[in-house]
Protein backbone atom coordinates (compact mmCIF):
# COMPACT_ATOMS: atom_id res chain seq x y z
CA UNK A 1 0.00 0.00 0.00
CA UNK A 2 0.95 3.62 -0.51
CA UNK A 3 -0.27 6.52 1.46
CA UNK A 4 -0.27 8.55 -1.24
CA UNK A 5 -3.29 6.16 -3.31
CA UNK A 6 -6.28 6.78 -2.31
CA UNK A 7 -7.53 3.07 -2.13
CA UNK A 8 -8.54 1.41 0.82
CA UNK A 9 -7.22 -2.20 1.78
CA UNK A 10 -10.72 -3.78 0.43
CA UNK A 11 -9.95 -1.89 -3.09
CA UNK A 12 -6.72 -3.26 -3.46
CA UNK A 13 -7.92 -7.07 -2.40
CA UNK A 14 -10.99 -6.39 -4.64
CA UNK A 15 -8.43 -5.71 -7.77
CA UNK A 16 -6.49 -8.16 -6.68
CA UNK A 17 -9.19 -11.05 -6.60
CA UNK A 18 -10.05 -10.04 -10.32
CA UNK A 19 -6.91 -10.37 -12.08
CA UNK A 20 -6.17 -13.20 -9.77
CA UNK A 21 -2.86 -12.09 -7.89
CA UNK A 22 -2.24 -12.03 -4.33
CA UNK A 23 -0.41 -9.19 -3.38
CA UNK A 24 0.70 -6.07 -5.39
CA UNK A 25 4.24 -7.37 -4.94
CA UNK A 26 3.18 -9.78 -7.47
CA UNK A 27 2.39 -6.89 -10.46
CA UNK A 28 6.37 -6.73 -10.46
CA UNK A 29 7.70 -10.50 -10.58
CA UNK A 30 9.46 -9.72 -14.23
CA UNK A 31 11.12 -6.93 -12.88
CA UNK A 32 14.72 -8.36 -11.14
CA UNK A 33 14.65 -8.16 -7.31
CA UNK A 34 18.13 -6.06 -7.70
CA UNK A 35 15.90 -3.23 -9.64
CA UNK A 36 13.99 -3.06 -6.85
CA UNK A 37 13.84 -0.15 -4.42
CA UNK A 38 13.50 -2.10 -0.46
CA UNK A 39 11.90 0.09 1.83
CA UNK A 40 10.45 3.67 1.65
CA UNK A 41 11.56 6.14 -0.53
CA UNK A 42 13.74 9.22 0.35
CA UNK A 43 11.45 11.78 0.72
CA UNK A 44 10.19 14.56 3.47
CA UNK A 45 7.48 12.98 5.32
CA UNK A 46 3.79 14.27 4.33
CA UNK A 47 3.18 18.76 4.97
CA UNK A 48 -0.19 20.22 5.58
CA UNK A 49 -1.23 22.61 2.88
CA UNK A 50 -0.18 25.51 4.74
CA UNK A 51 3.53 24.02 5.18
CA UNK A 52 3.29 23.31 1.42
CA UNK A 53 2.47 26.63 -0.03
CA UNK A 54 4.86 28.47 2.19
CA UNK A 55 7.87 26.14 1.10
CA UNK A 56 7.00 26.14 -2.61
CA UNK A 57 6.26 30.29 -2.16
CA UNK A 58 9.73 30.37 -0.79
CA UNK A 59 11.52 28.75 -3.16
CA UNK A 60 9.78 30.62 -6.05
CA UNK A 61 10.66 33.37 -4.13
CA UNK A 62 14.63 32.75 -4.99
CA UNK A 63 13.86 33.00 -9.23
CA UNK A 64 14.24 36.59 -10.34
CA UNK A 65 11.53 37.27 -13.36
CA UNK A 66 10.81 40.42 -15.67
CA UNK A 67 8.61 41.14 -13.23
CA UNK A 68 10.95 42.64 -10.57
CA UNK A 69 14.05 43.37 -13.42
CA UNK A 70 14.41 45.83 -16.09
CA UNK A 71 15.17 43.53 -19.09
CA UNK A 72 17.66 43.49 -22.31
CA UNK A 73 18.22 39.94 -22.66
CA UNK A 74 16.63 38.87 -26.09
CA UNK A 75 17.87 35.98 -28.18
CA UNK A 76 14.71 34.40 -29.08
CA UNK A 77 12.74 35.59 -25.89
CA UNK A 78 11.42 39.18 -25.17
CA UNK A 79 9.65 41.07 -22.98
CA UNK A 80 7.11 42.59 -25.32
CA UNK A 81 3.95 44.50 -23.24
CA UNK A 82 1.02 42.08 -23.27
CA UNK A 83 -2.40 43.79 -22.67
CA UNK A 84 -4.46 43.02 -19.28
CA UNK A 85 -7.32 41.77 -21.47
CA UNK A 86 -5.08 38.74 -23.07
CA UNK A 87 -5.15 37.25 -19.80
CA UNK A 88 -8.73 37.63 -18.86
CA UNK A 89 -9.83 35.89 -22.18
CA UNK A 90 -7.79 32.91 -22.56
CA UNK A 91 -8.32 31.82 -18.90
CA UNK A 92 -12.09 31.64 -20.05
CA UNK A 93 -12.59 27.78 -19.13
CA UNK A 94 -14.15 27.79 -23.70
CA UNK A 95 -10.56 28.62 -24.27
CA UNK A 96 -8.44 27.22 -21.19
CA UNK A 97 -9.80 23.58 -21.30
CA UNK A 98 -10.05 23.42 -25.31
CA UNK A 99 -8.29 20.26 -27.17
CA UNK A 100 -8.36 19.22 -30.40
CA UNK A 101 -12.23 20.41 -32.17
CA UNK A 102 -12.80 17.18 -33.78
CA UNK A 103 -16.76 17.97 -33.56
CA UNK A 104 -17.23 20.80 -35.55
CA UNK A 105 -20.62 21.00 -34.40
CA UNK A 106 -19.37 21.85 -30.70
CA UNK A 107 -16.58 23.91 -31.19
CA UNK A 108 -17.48 27.10 -33.31
CA UNK A 109 -15.97 29.39 -30.75
CA UNK A 110 -12.16 27.44 -31.00
CA UNK A 111 -12.68 26.91 -34.73
CA UNK A 112 -13.45 30.39 -35.12
CA UNK A 113 -10.54 32.01 -32.87
CA UNK A 114 -8.39 30.06 -34.92
CA UNK A 115 -9.60 30.79 -38.04
CA UNK A 116 -9.36 34.29 -36.87
CA UNK A 117 -5.72 33.50 -35.98
CA UNK A 118 -4.57 32.13 -39.01
CA UNK A 119 -5.82 35.02 -41.27
CA UNK A 120 -3.58 37.44 -39.36
CA UNK A 121 -0.74 35.52 -39.58
CA UNK A 122 -1.32 35.50 -43.26
CA UNK A 123 -1.74 39.11 -43.66
CA UNK A 124 1.29 39.76 -41.11
CA UNK A 125 3.77 37.31 -43.48
CA UNK A 126 2.31 38.15 -46.73
CA UNK A 127 1.81 34.53 -47.28
CA UNK A 128 -1.26 32.70 -48.55
CA UNK A 129 -1.89 30.01 -45.92
CA UNK A 130 -0.87 29.52 -42.49
CA UNK A 131 -1.65 26.58 -40.27
CA UNK A 132 -2.62 26.48 -36.34
CA UNK A 133 0.53 26.55 -34.94
CA UNK A 134 3.72 24.32 -34.41
CA UNK A 135 5.65 23.83 -31.21
CA UNK A 136 8.27 27.01 -31.55
CA UNK A 137 10.42 28.33 -33.64
CA UNK A 138 12.99 25.54 -34.24
CA UNK A 139 10.59 22.86 -34.34
CA UNK A 140 8.88 24.80 -36.91
CA UNK A 141 12.21 25.50 -38.67
CA UNK A 142 12.58 21.69 -38.98
CA UNK A 143 9.16 21.17 -40.47
CA UNK A 144 9.63 23.90 -42.74
CA UNK A 145 12.72 22.27 -44.21
CA UNK A 146 11.09 18.69 -44.07
CA UNK A 147 8.39 19.88 -46.36
CA UNK A 148 11.01 21.71 -48.41
CA UNK A 149 12.60 18.34 -48.93
CA UNK A 150 9.32 16.61 -49.46
CA UNK A 151 8.29 19.32 -51.99
CA UNK A 152 11.10 19.73 -54.19
CA UNK A 153 12.18 15.53 -53.96
CA UNK A 154 15.61 17.03 -53.17
CA UNK A 155 17.89 15.89 -50.02
CA UNK A 156 19.53 18.81 -49.40
CA UNK A 157 19.08 22.02 -47.10
CA UNK A 158 21.14 25.34 -47.10
CA UNK A 159 20.90 27.22 -43.00
CA UNK A 160 22.77 30.10 -42.95
CA UNK A 161 24.98 30.06 -39.60
CA UNK A 162 23.28 33.88 -38.41
CA UNK A 163 20.16 31.68 -37.94
CA UNK A 164 19.03 31.10 -33.84
CA UNK A 165 21.66 28.15 -32.45
CA UNK A 166 18.63 26.72 -30.76
CA UNK A 167 17.17 26.22 -34.55
CA UNK A 168 20.44 24.94 -35.96
CA UNK A 169 20.68 22.55 -32.86
CA UNK A 170 16.69 21.18 -33.63
CA UNK A 171 17.27 20.81 -37.27
CA UNK A 172 20.50 18.51 -36.75
CA UNK A 173 18.59 16.43 -34.38
CA UNK A 174 15.58 16.16 -36.83
CA UNK A 175 17.43 15.45 -39.82
CA UNK A 176 19.84 13.32 -39.23
CA UNK A 177 17.35 9.87 -39.27
CA UNK A 178 15.54 11.89 -42.55
CA UNK A 179 17.86 11.15 -45.16
CA UNK A 180 18.29 14.82 -45.87
CA UNK A 181 21.91 16.44 -45.49
CA UNK A 182 21.94 19.61 -43.49
CA UNK A 183 24.65 21.89 -44.90
CA UNK A 184 25.71 25.90 -43.18
CA UNK A 185 26.53 28.75 -45.23
CA UNK A 186 28.94 30.81 -43.60
CA UNK A 187 28.57 33.93 -41.81
CA UNK A 188 30.45 36.92 -42.72
CA UNK A 189 30.06 40.52 -41.25
CA UNK A 190 26.76 39.33 -39.18
CA UNK A 191 25.18 38.53 -42.43
CA UNK A 192 24.71 35.37 -44.13
CA UNK A 193 27.94 35.35 -46.98
CA UNK A 194 26.70 35.43 -50.35
CA UNK A 195 29.78 33.99 -52.08
CA UNK A 196 29.37 30.91 -50.00
CA UNK A 197 25.47 30.55 -50.65
CA UNK A 198 26.37 30.76 -54.53
CA UNK A 199 28.97 27.83 -53.87
CA UNK A 200 26.87 25.76 -52.16
CA UNK A 201 23.69 26.14 -53.97
CA UNK A 202 23.46 22.77 -56.87
CA UNK A 203 20.84 20.90 -57.97
CA UNK A 204 19.73 18.99 -55.31
CA UNK A 205 19.10 21.85 -52.71
CA UNK A 206 15.73 21.77 -51.75
CA UNK A 207 15.78 24.58 -49.43
CA UNK A 208 17.49 27.70 -48.08
CA UNK A 209 16.54 28.98 -44.35
CA UNK A 210 17.04 32.53 -43.31
CA UNK A 211 16.18 34.49 -40.46
CA UNK A 212 15.14 38.16 -41.02
CA UNK A 213 16.43 40.04 -39.18
CA UNK A 214 19.04 37.33 -37.89
CA UNK A 215 19.70 35.93 -34.49
CA UNK A 216 22.21 38.99 -34.23
CA UNK A 217 19.85 41.31 -34.71
CA UNK A 218 20.34 42.32 -38.06
CA UNK A 219 18.65 42.69 -41.28
CA UNK A 220 19.50 40.39 -43.56
CA UNK A 221 19.64 41.23 -47.47
CA UNK A 222 17.07 38.49 -48.74
CA UNK A 223 16.10 39.91 -51.93
CA UNK A 224 19.81 39.42 -53.21
CA UNK A 225 19.96 36.08 -51.65
CA UNK A 226 15.87 35.04 -53.17
CA UNK A 227 16.91 35.96 -56.62
CA UNK A 228 19.88 33.21 -56.40
CA UNK A 229 17.57 30.37 -54.88
CA UNK A 230 14.75 30.40 -57.19
CA UNK A 231 17.27 30.72 -60.21
CA UNK A 232 18.24 27.53 -58.78
CA UNK A 233 14.96 25.90 -58.63
CA UNK A 234 14.87 25.65 -54.57
CA UNK A 235 12.82 27.04 -52.01
CA UNK A 236 13.36 30.05 -49.96
CA UNK A 237 12.50 29.48 -46.06
CA UNK A 238 12.47 32.26 -43.62
CA UNK A 239 12.23 32.27 -39.73
CA UNK A 240 11.03 35.39 -39.01
CA UNK A 241 10.23 38.05 -36.01
CA UNK A 242 6.37 38.79 -36.09
CA UNK A 243 7.06 42.13 -34.33
CA UNK A 244 9.66 43.18 -37.05
CA UNK A 245 6.85 42.56 -40.04
CA UNK A 246 4.11 45.56 -39.54
CA UNK A 247 7.53 47.74 -40.57
CA UNK A 248 9.81 45.47 -42.86
CA UNK A 249 9.00 44.24 -46.01
CA UNK A 250 6.85 41.17 -45.35
CA UNK A 251 8.24 37.61 -46.57
CA UNK A 252 5.50 37.40 -49.30
CA UNK A 253 6.86 40.23 -50.72
CA UNK A 254 10.11 38.99 -50.61
CA UNK A 255 8.88 35.81 -52.39
CA UNK A 256 9.41 33.40 -49.37
CA UNK A 257 7.27 29.73 -50.25
CA UNK A 258 7.46 29.04 -46.68
CA UNK A 259 7.54 31.16 -43.19
CA UNK A 260 8.46 30.26 -39.86
CA UNK A 261 8.86 32.02 -36.51
CA UNK A 262 8.24 32.22 -32.99
CA UNK A 263 5.14 33.48 -31.72
CA UNK A 264 6.12 34.31 -28.32
CA UNK A 265 6.28 38.12 -28.74
CA UNK A 266 2.83 37.68 -29.65
CA UNK A 267 1.15 38.41 -26.51
CA UNK A 268 2.90 35.89 -24.38
CA UNK A 269 4.81 35.53 -21.43
CA UNK A 270 8.31 34.56 -21.00
CA UNK A 271 7.44 32.12 -18.52
CA UNK A 272 11.17 30.64 -17.92
CA UNK A 273 10.67 29.33 -21.76
CA UNK A 274 7.66 28.24 -22.28
CA UNK A 275 4.95 27.05 -23.62
CA UNK A 276 5.09 29.23 -26.87
CA UNK A 277 4.35 29.01 -30.32
CA UNK A 278 5.78 28.43 -33.70
CA UNK A 279 3.97 29.27 -36.39
CA UNK A 280 4.42 28.10 -40.01
CA UNK A 281 2.87 30.22 -43.13
CA UNK A 282 3.36 29.13 -47.06
CA UNK A 283 2.19 29.69 -50.31
CA UNK A 284 -1.26 28.21 -51.58
CA UNK A 285 0.90 25.53 -53.97
CA UNK A 286 2.74 23.80 -50.77
CA UNK A 287 -0.63 23.91 -48.71
CA UNK A 288 -1.53 20.29 -49.01
CA UNK A 289 1.48 19.08 -47.70
CA UNK A 290 1.89 21.85 -44.39
CA UNK A 291 1.84 19.65 -41.43
CA UNK A 292 -0.66 20.13 -38.29
CA UNK A 293 -3.94 21.90 -39.29
CA UNK A 294 -5.88 24.28 -41.05
CA UNK A 295 -9.31 25.71 -40.45
CA UNK A 296 -11.40 26.69 -42.86
CA UNK A 297 -14.71 28.57 -43.38
CA UNK A 298 -18.07 27.11 -45.09
CA UNK A 299 -21.67 27.39 -44.79
CA UNK A 300 -24.04 25.20 -43.14
CA UNK A 301 -27.27 23.59 -44.21
CA UNK A 302 -29.01 26.66 -42.95
CA UNK A 303 -26.64 29.17 -45.38
CA UNK A 304 -25.28 30.34 -42.05
CA UNK A 305 -21.05 30.98 -41.94
CA UNK A 306 -19.65 27.73 -39.92
CA UNK A 307 -15.92 26.50 -39.26
CA UNK A 308 -14.50 23.23 -39.71
CA UNK A 309 -11.08 21.58 -40.11
CA UNK A 310 -10.03 20.70 -43.69
CA UNK A 311 -7.28 19.99 -45.41
CA UNK A 312 -5.97 17.84 -42.75
CA UNK A 313 -3.26 15.40 -43.71
CA UNK A 314 -5.24 11.88 -43.02
CA UNK A 315 -1.46 10.60 -43.36
CA UNK A 316 -0.93 11.48 -40.01
CA UNK A 317 -3.19 9.64 -38.36
CA UNK A 318 -4.03 6.22 -40.93
CA UNK A 319 -1.10 5.65 -43.21
CA UNK A 320 2.17 7.38 -41.29
CA UNK A 321 4.59 5.69 -43.70
CA UNK A 322 3.16 8.05 -46.06
CA UNK A 323 3.31 11.66 -43.94
CA UNK A 324 5.35 14.02 -44.52
CA UNK A 325 5.19 15.11 -40.63
CA UNK A 326 3.99 13.08 -37.25
CA UNK A 327 3.27 16.26 -35.91
CA UNK A 328 -0.10 15.03 -34.30
CA UNK A 329 -0.48 18.45 -31.92
CA UNK A 330 -0.39 22.19 -31.68
CA UNK A 331 -0.29 25.35 -29.50
CA UNK A 332 -4.04 25.80 -29.73
CA UNK A 333 -4.30 27.98 -26.80
CA UNK A 334 -1.41 29.82 -27.41
CA UNK A 335 -2.65 30.33 -31.06
CA UNK A 336 -5.67 32.09 -29.40
CA UNK A 337 -3.59 34.14 -27.30
CA UNK A 338 -1.54 35.22 -30.36
CA UNK A 339 -5.00 36.08 -31.82
CA UNK A 340 -6.48 38.18 -29.14
CA UNK A 341 -2.75 40.07 -28.89
CA UNK A 342 -3.00 41.00 -32.81
CA UNK A 343 -7.23 41.44 -32.52
CA UNK A 344 -6.39 43.83 -29.56
CA UNK A 345 -3.37 45.98 -30.88
CA UNK A 346 -4.82 46.06 -34.65
CA UNK A 347 -2.82 47.44 -37.80
CA UNK A 348 -1.67 50.48 -36.38
CA UNK A 349 -1.03 49.02 -32.43
CA UNK A 350 1.10 46.61 -33.95
CA UNK A 351 3.23 48.83 -36.32
CA UNK A 352 3.63 51.06 -32.92
CA UNK A 353 4.61 48.22 -31.10
CA UNK A 354 7.21 47.76 -34.05
CA UNK A 355 8.26 51.30 -34.70
CA UNK A 356 8.62 51.81 -30.69
CA UNK A 357 11.09 48.90 -30.64
CA UNK A 358 12.91 49.94 -33.57
CA UNK A 359 13.61 54.04 -32.51
CA UNK A 360 14.27 52.53 -28.54
CA UNK A 361 16.57 49.75 -29.71
CA UNK A 362 18.67 52.79 -32.11
CA UNK A 363 18.48 55.49 -29.18
CA UNK A 364 19.94 52.41 -26.73
CA UNK A 365 22.70 51.69 -29.64
CA UNK A 366 23.58 55.61 -29.97
CA UNK A 367 23.86 56.22 -26.16
CA UNK A 368 26.01 53.13 -25.53
CA UNK A 369 28.20 53.91 -28.06
CA UNK A 370 29.18 56.78 -28.60
CA UNK A 371 31.86 57.56 -26.05
CA UNK A 372 33.84 54.49 -27.31
CA UNK A 373 33.81 52.32 -24.52
CA UNK A 374 31.61 49.58 -25.94
CA UNK A 375 32.04 49.66 -30.08
CA UNK A 376 29.64 48.11 -32.27
CA UNK A 377 30.22 44.35 -33.23
CA UNK A 378 29.12 45.30 -37.18
CA UNK A 379 27.84 48.28 -38.66
CA UNK A 380 24.41 46.89 -40.32
CA UNK A 381 20.93 47.49 -40.16
CA UNK A 382 18.73 46.13 -37.47
CA UNK A 383 15.73 46.19 -35.61
CA UNK A 384 15.29 45.85 -31.84
CA UNK A 385 18.38 43.66 -31.24
CA UNK A 386 21.98 44.44 -31.80
CA UNK A 387 25.90 43.75 -30.60
CA UNK A 388 28.30 45.31 -29.33
CA UNK A 389 31.94 44.61 -28.27
CA UNK A 390 32.71 45.09 -24.56
CA UNK A 391 35.86 46.50 -22.35
CA UNK A 392 35.68 43.25 -20.13
CA UNK A 393 34.04 39.58 -19.79
CA UNK A 394 30.09 39.89 -20.64
CA UNK A 395 29.38 37.36 -17.75
CA UNK A 396 31.02 39.98 -15.14
CA UNK A 397 29.15 43.01 -16.63
CA UNK A 398 25.81 41.27 -16.32
CA UNK A 399 26.77 39.89 -12.62
CA UNK A 400 27.04 43.86 -11.70
CA UNK A 401 24.06 44.75 -13.84
CA UNK A 402 21.98 41.77 -12.05
CA UNK A 403 22.74 43.28 -8.96
CA UNK A 404 21.43 46.68 -10.03
CA UNK A 405 18.08 44.52 -10.66
CA UNK A 406 18.53 44.74 -14.91
CA UNK A 407 18.63 41.71 -16.66
CA UNK A 408 21.97 42.68 -19.31
CA UNK A 409 21.99 41.61 -22.90
CA UNK A 410 23.33 37.43 -23.89
CA UNK A 411 26.97 36.79 -24.17
CA UNK A 412 27.20 35.99 -27.49
CA UNK A 413 31.18 33.99 -26.11
CA UNK A 414 28.71 31.00 -25.97
CA UNK A 415 27.58 30.36 -29.24
CA UNK A 416 30.80 31.96 -30.75
CA UNK A 417 34.26 32.12 -28.73
CA UNK A 418 35.40 33.87 -31.73
CA UNK A 419 33.64 37.16 -31.59
CA UNK A 420 34.70 37.79 -28.22
CA UNK A 421 33.08 39.77 -25.59
CA UNK A 422 30.37 40.06 -27.31
CA UNK A 423 27.13 41.09 -25.87
CA UNK A 424 23.81 40.95 -27.91
CA UNK A 425 20.96 43.60 -26.20
CA UNK A 426 17.33 43.79 -26.96
CA UNK A 427 14.84 46.96 -26.37
CA UNK A 428 11.51 46.54 -26.61
CA UNK A 429 8.58 48.81 -26.45
CA UNK A 430 8.47 48.06 -22.88
CA UNK A 431 11.59 49.81 -22.15
CA UNK A 432 10.80 53.28 -20.62
CA UNK A 433 13.47 56.33 -21.73
CA UNK A 434 14.51 56.35 -17.82
CA UNK A 435 15.02 52.32 -17.59
CA UNK A 436 17.39 52.87 -20.84
CA UNK A 437 19.35 55.94 -19.64
CA UNK A 438 19.89 54.09 -16.15
CA UNK A 439 21.04 51.00 -17.94
CA UNK A 440 23.78 53.13 -20.27
CA UNK A 441 24.75 55.11 -17.12
CA UNK A 442 25.57 51.85 -15.08
CA UNK A 443 26.99 50.39 -18.62
CA UNK A 444 28.98 53.63 -18.51
CA UNK A 445 29.86 53.08 -14.58
CA UNK A 446 31.02 49.42 -15.56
Amino acid sequence: MHPYLPNTPEDVKNMLDVIGLQSTEDLFQNIPENLRVKGDLNLPKSKSEIEVRRMVSALAAKNESVDEMVCFLGAGSYDHYIPSIIKTLVSRSEFYTAYTPYQPEISQGTLQSVFEYQSMMCALTGMEVSNVSMYDAPTAAAEGVILASVQTKRRKILVSETVSPETKSVLETYLMYREVDLEFVKEKDGVTDVEDLKSKLCKDTAGVLLQYPNFYGVIENVKEMEALIHENKSLLLMSVDPIALPILKSPGELQADIVVGEGQALGQNLNYGGPVLGFMAATKKLMRKMPGRIVGETLDREGKRAFVLTLQAREQHIRRFKATSNICSDQTLNSITAAIYMATLGKQGMKEVATQSFKKAHYTFMELTKSGKFKPLWQKPFFKEFAILCPESVDTINEKLRAQGILGGFNLRKINDSLGDAMLIAVTENRSLEEIDRFVKIMEEI
